[in-house]
């Protein structure tokens, strides 16, 4: 089949899907949440043959692992996106002209959705189950790393389609190759928007080879700021759990900031990383402070590369700064305007670093690991925009509308 027929069609299952109640959509919903968990052992089986082509200590390997209770946790999504309400239909502003015309603008799908990712397959499932409930369709165009954990995961929720009596075009997964990848980002006319869910290279790609309108997701050069006033005991289990609790993903930590005068707490705040291997790459002032007091099998020299590098991996930089304003200033030289923390008692410094830090997400006292459509209480995410045109942060089922004007008269005429 020609790229342009898989388009058609997909914009054929979209007017189709257009008409569905809310409670069919429900209904869809939860019976994939239940194949999901009725077919783990067949998921897990192709994304072993997805497993078995990269090394363990891979770092794409946590990002493409699947396992029994990840299965579940997607299937609870599914069923949590199936139970939130609808966005569609939603009435944004309403008035009566003094010519008697009444106009309305209410909130409508964009239509046909393209997801490019690489080796995340849960997105898969997460990204359907969030545009079918905002009425979209969607081409899901993975990357080769997650081929047979792809084609288990759509043909899944195909079957579950064909089963309800609607058409299976609502999902289509394109090839893993780049052909795939220069139609999609090629298809203007069939395709409303796309969204890149992967590295910096991935979604730099997109963004500078599309010709269809794009919404950038996913880079997160993400750092946490440990200022003169912060908590060493906060600092401690934030710091760790927002580098360790999932390396391969986008709200992970990259680089931990810290204040001059805060260095001798560097230790005791940089110890539980030991315990997971942590790589720091740290500057002259903070490597002076860890020397003897962290493995120095797991301590270098900061370079220049340190800085500004989404990790993915159980790597991390540190960067002494003499106050707030520098700390400011090194995140807005290296941010990729993701999610950045600071770490501090002083509600002013806390007012001052939301004002002035230019990312999607700002955090006080806590992991950026919250950066995160379900822990949002959104549902699930198709992605976290790093821009700010029409989307940023969590991108959920609002974010995966457009809108509509709607006027209607009475034979009114326009005179001038």
């Amino acid at each position: 089949m020609e790229y342009s027929d898989l388009f058609n069609a997909a914009i054929c299952a979209g007017r189709e899907l257009n008409l569905l109640s809310d409670a069919q959509i429900r209904e869809v919903l939860h019976a994939i949440a239940d194949a999901a968990i009725a077919q783990t052992p067949y998921i897990l089986a192709e994304n072993q043959k997805d497993l078995d082509k990269l090394e363990r200590n891979d770092a794409k390997f946590d990002r493409l692992l699947l396992t029994s209770e990840r299965i579940a946790g997607i299937a609870s999504d599914i069923r949590n996106v199936a139970q939130l309400p609808s966005p569609l239909g939603k009435t944004l502003l309403e008035d009566v002209r003094p010519n008697g015309l009444k106009i309305k603008k209410v909130t409508v799908p964009f239509g046909v959705i393209g997801i490019i990712y690489e080796a995340r397959p849960n997105v898969s499932f997460d990204v359907f189950s969030l545009c079918f409930k905002s009425g979209n369709v969607c081409l899901l165009k993975g990357g080769s790393d997650a081929e047979n954990s792809n084609k288990a995961i759509a043909g899944i929720i195909r079957e579950v389609l064909k089963q309800c009596h609607i058409n299976p075009d609502c999902c289509t997964l394109l090839p893993a190759d780049r052909e795939a990848t220069h139609a999609l980002l090629n298809a203007v006319g069939f395709v409303d928007l796309i969204i890149p869910r992967g590295s910096k290279s991935l979604i730099d790609y997109v963004r500078e080879h599309a010709k269809v309108p794009v919404i950038e997701t996913g880079a997160g050069i993400c750092h946490t700021y440990f200022d003169v006033y912060g908590d060493m005991e906060i600092a401690r289990v934030v710091v760790n759990n927002a580098k360790t609790r999932r390396v391969g993903v986008c709200n992970a930590l990259d680089c931990l900031i810290i204040h001059r005068d805060r260095l001798p707490d560097l230790p005791y705040i940089c110890e539980l990383l030991s315990t997971a291997h942590v790589m720091i790459y740290a500057d002259e002032a903070s490597l002076q402070a860890l020397e003897g007091k962290y493995p120095a099998s797991l301590l270098q020299h900061a370079r220049p590369e340190s800085y500004g590098t989404e990790f993915l991996d159980y790597k991390m930089s540190i960067k002494t700064v003499n106050s707030l304003e520098e700390a400011i200033l090194h995140i807005d030289r290296y941010s990729s305007r993701h999610s950045e923390c600071i770490i501090t008692a002083n509600l002013d410094h806390i007012a001052l670093f939301e004002k002035r830090v230019d990312a999607a997400c700002v955090y006080s006292n806590t992991s950026t690991a919250f950066s995160d459509g379900a822990q949002f209480g959104l549902g699930a995410e198709i992605g976290i925009s790093t821009q700010k045109l029409h989307a940023r942060g969590p991108m959920a089922l609002r974010e995966l509308t457009s809108y509509k004007w709607i006027i209607r008269g009475e034979g009114q005429i326009r005179q001038s």
